[in-house]
C-alpha cells in the first residue's frame, strides 16, 4: 500500500509527537502571543487618550475662567473708578483732533547723521579679503 505525501506529514512523528501537533502548538503559542501584545497596546493608547481628554477638560475649565477674569476686569463700573483714582477723565471735544492735525501734534523726529565709513586707502579694490592673506608682522623697533 502506497501512501500519499500530505498523509505521511500528518503521521510523521517525532518522540512520540505527531509533527503536525508541535506546529499548530508554535502558531497556537504565536496568536497567542500576538493578541497579547495588541491588547497591551490598545490598553496603552486608550490610556493616553484618557489623558489627552483630562487635559482637554482642564484646558477648557482655564479657558472658561480666564474668559471670566477678562469680563470682570473690562466692567466699565470698574474701568471707571480706576481711571477716577489715577486722574484720568475722558478727553474734551476741543482738544480732539482730525488726521490733517495729527502732523501737528507729534511732529517728525530729526534724522540722525550717519557717520561716513572710511575705507583702507592702501589695499587695491581688486585685492583679496585680509582673511585669505597673511598678516604682516609690525616693524621691530631698534634695541637701544
Amino acid at each position: 500500500m502506497t501512501r500519499n505525501p500530505v498523509q505521511a506529514l500528518f503521521e510523521w512523528k517525532v518522540r512520540g509527537v505527531r509533527w503536525i501537533e508541535i506546529i499548530l502548538l508554535v502558531v497556537v503559542a504565536a496568536l497567542i502571543l500576538g493578541v497579547y501584545v495588541a491588547k497591551t497596546a490598545a490598553a496603552r493608547e486608550s490610556a493616553q487618550i484618557a489623558q489627552l481628554e483630562r487635559e482637554i477638560a482642564e484646558t477648557r475649565q482655564r479657558v472658561r475662567l480666564l474668559r471670566a477674569e477678562a469680563a470682570r476686569l473690562e466692567q466699565p463700573g470698574r474701568l471707571e473708578t480706576l481711571s477716577r483714582t489715577a486722574g484720568l477723565a475722558p478727553v474734551d471735544m476741543e482738544r480732539q483732533a482730525d488726521e490733517s492735525a495729527l502732523a501737528t501734534l507729534k511732529p517728525q523726529p530729526e534724522p540722525v547723521p550717519v557717520s561716513p565709513v572710511v575705507a583702507d586707502t592702501e589695499a587695491p579694490a581688486n585685492a583679496a579679503p585680509a582673511a585669505s592673506t597673511p598678516a604682516a608682522a609690525p616693524p621691530e623697533e631698534p634695541v637701544q
